[in-house]
């Protein structure tokens, strides 16, 4: 007997995290579209499943307590188990000001969707992440997360200094390689994924590349199979210095 295998993306109503929800589902995932906005979500897992794909939607706010714990407990009427949980959900607020004009609060406001959100989700998913045979979280980090990219005068990062938004990525970094060394003896990979300067809402449609592009290392890291790496930090090249 076969069974569906089942994922949870967080933050995934629009850009990158829509489009690896549709991509899980397309290679036969159950996909739970996780986002804040009801309106948004519905709409959004509504497209999918007009196109045949199993996405449905789940309330799903990474900044409160009460919203993640009541997902987890959707998910878990639903699936004794689950297969891939992508931390997608994330904020870039006032990111490009100087590091000494950024706002306390806005650097706050950053790291708990950025930061403090995977930690809840993570805590509150793991659970039905345990139960599966061999489950797989992928935390959507950036390049500018890169200590060593931006000491390289060599690198494409050296012009950016992105205080609030790249040290909360440079913290999801650490968190990703916690995660991964608690988990790795039962069987559970955890790595971070950076997809690049995608054009999305986060950045004004500004960046370079499409989501389908940012989607592919993400979707990478979903799918890894045993012999796969575990508590590391990649973009579609390969390994990022930390």
């Amino acid at each position: 007997m076969t069974t569906t295998k089942s994922a949870v993306v967080t933050g995934a109503n629009k850009g990158i995290g829509r489009e690896i929800a549709q991509r899980l589902a397309t290679m036969g995932f159950k996909v739970w579209l996780g986002a804040r906005d009801a309106e948004r979500g519905m709409a959004a897992a509504q497209e999918l499943r007009a196109e045949g794909l199993d996405v449905r939607w789940l309330e799903l706010d990474v900044t409160q307590d009460e919203s993640v714990a009541a997902a987890a407990k959707a998910v878990s009427a639903e699936s004794p188990s689950l297969d891939v949980l992508v931390n997608n959900a994330g904020v870039a607020i006032n990111y490009e000001l100087p590091p000494s004009e950024q706002l306390l609060a806005d650097i706050q406001a950053t790291y708990d969707v950025n930061v403090f959100g995977p930690i809840r989700v993570t805590q509150a998913f793991l659970p039905l992440l345990l139960a599966a045979p061999a489950a797989r979280v992928v935390m959507v980090s950036s390049s500018t997360g890169s200590i060593g990219r931006a000491l390289d005068s060599s690198s494409p990062n050296q012009s950016v200094n992105l205080m609030g938004y790249g040290s909360s990525k440079t913290a999801l970094n650490a968190i990703t390689v916690a995660f991964a060394r608690e988990l790795a003896p039962q069987g559970v990979k955890v790595n971070a994924a950076a997809p690049g300067y995608t054009a999305t809402d986060l950045n004004g449609h500004r960046g370079h590349r499409t989501v389908q592009q940012a989607a592919e290392i993400i979707i990478r890291l979903a799918t890894l199979d045993a012999d796969g790496p575990n508590a590391g930090y990649f973009n579609d090249d390969g390994p990022l210095p930390w």
